[in-house]
């Protein structure tokens, strides 16, 4: 049997709120094509990031880093949270980042069982480059992603 190292998402509280009710063909259309704008930006971003030297998943790991509210470096468990990893599964993508000096591992000053995993002056570099494509790509689809998100209001 294999098992992925992905935890599963809970269900949004939204959706178990939500009462039935009956979308229309243009619903449909624009999920679908949400869904196609979100599949373009994926792959956008898979591919910024392997030009950039790391994978995907290295790339939301520092993101995760450089965005954590009010800090500098997050706890491994936590990275584990923001990306829906299994803990061992982000040791093993901090251990490669790390190798490649763009993250580095210091004791939590308030629990000494902890590790707090921070970026590097190199690792900032690389999330800023990448951090500031995304905008840009971003800035490119917001009107298709407005008017998208206009006929769910609509609804």
């Amino acid at each position: 049997m294999v098992t992925k190292n992905v935890k599963t998402s809970p269900q949004p509280k939204s959706v178990a709120r939500r009462k039935k009710s009956a979308l229309t063909k243009a619903n449909y259309e624009a999920l679908a094509e949400f869904r196609w704008e979100l599949r373009k930006f994926l792959a956008f971003s898979e591919a910024a990031a392997t030009g950039a030297g790391v994978t995907p998943q290295q790339h939301q790991l520092m993101l995760s880093i450089k965005g954590a509210p009010g800090r500098e470096s997050l706890s491994v468990g936590e990275i584990a949270d923001r990306l829906l990893l299994r803990h061992h599964t982000v040791v093993e993508l901090v251990d490669r980042l790390s190798d490649l000096d763009l993250v580095e591992r210091n004791p939590d000053p308030t629990d000494g069982r902890k590790i707090q995993v921070s970026l590097t002056k190199p690792g900032n570099a690389t999330i800023d480059k990448l951090s500031s494509i995304h905008v840009e790509e971003l800035k490119s689809i917001r009107p298709t992603l407005r008017k998208l998100l206009r006929t769910f209001e609509r609804r």
